[in-house]
C-alpha cells in the first residue's frame, strides 16, 4: 500500500507560496487503482514524484509498503555517457535484479540494435523514450504511477509490442494516474480524487470526482 498521512507540500514561485497538498491523508492498497483530476500548474508531477519518493514533503509522512514504480517517463539516475547496455544493467542493480535478464529484456522490447551499445547521449528523443519505457517495464512493480498517461513514441511497431506488455502488466498491478483530463483516467481507474488548491478530495466513483472537477474548473 501507499499511504500518505497529514502531508503538506509548498514552494516559492518568486512571487507567491505555491500550496500543492495541505494537511493531505489518503491510501492507496494493491488491487484498488486511483485515478486523480488536477488542473494544470496544480502540481501533478510534485504530487507523482512524492509518491515515488523523487521529492519529500513538508510536513507529514509517506508510507511505501510495496514496489512502486518511478513515474513513467521519468528517467533519474540514467546516464548519458554510458550506454543503454550499461544503464540497464547498472539500474538492475540498484533494484537487486539479474542484469542478464534485465539488458536481454530492454534490448528486445527496444529493439535499437547496435545503438543499444552506443552512449545515450548519442540517442535522437524517440530512441531514448524507447530506452526509458522498456526499462520501465523491465523492472515489474506493485503500483505505477502514470502522469498524464503512456507516453507515445513515433515508432509504431514499438508502441503496439511495449503497450501490449503495459497492459498485460496492469491486469494485476495497481495503477495511479494523474491527469487533467477525466477521459485518460476511464482505462485505468474506477475510484477517483481531485486535487484542487492543495485540497485532496477522494470519491468512490469517478463520475463523482468529475461532478466535482468540472464544477471547479467550469463553474
Amino acid at each position: 500500500m501507499l499511504e500518505f498521512n497529514n502531508v503538506s507540500k509548498s514552494f516559492w514561485t518568486g512571487v507567491q507560496r505555491k500550496v500543492i497538498l495541505d494537511r493531505a491523508s489518503f491510501r492507496v492498497d494493491l488491487g484498488h487503482s486511483l485515478g486523480i483530476l488536477a488542473p494544470n500548474g496544480t502540481g501533478k508531477t510534485t504530487l507523482i514524484n512524492m509518491m515515488a519518493g523523487l521529492e519529500k514533503p513538508d510536513e507529514g509522512e509517506i508510507y511505501r509498503g510495496c514496489r512502486i514504480s518511478f513515474p513513467l517517463g521519468f528517467m533519474g539516475g540514467v546516464i548519458n555517457k554510458l550506454s543503454a547496455t550499461e544503464n540497464a544493467r547498472y539500474i538492475a542493480e540498484l533494484y537487486g535484479l539479474d542484469p542478464d535478464y534485465v539488458e536481454a529484456f530492454c534490448r528486445w522490447v527496444c529493439d535499437l540494435e547496435e545503438y543499444f551499445d552506443r552512449p545515450l547521449g548519442t540517442y535522437s528523443a524517440g530512441m531514448k523514450a524507447r530506452f526509458q519505457f522498456s526499462l520501465l517495464l523491465a523492472l515489474e512493480f506493485d503500483i505505477y504511477l502514470i502522469d498524464e498517461g503512456m507516453p507515445r513514441t513515433t515508432d509504431a511497431a514499438f508502441n503496439r509490442k511495449a503497450g501490449s506488455i503495459l497492459a498485460e502488466r496492469l491486469k494485476t498491478a495497481t495503477v495511479i494516474i494523474v491527469s487533467h483530463q477525466a477521459e485518460t483516467l476511464e482505462k485505468f481507474a474506477r475510484r477517483a480524487a481531485v486535487l484542487k488548491d492543495g485540497q485532496f478530495y477522494q470519491f468512490d466513483t469517478l463520475e463523482e470526482a468529475k461532478r466535482l472537477y468540472d464544477y471547479e474548473t467550469q463553474g
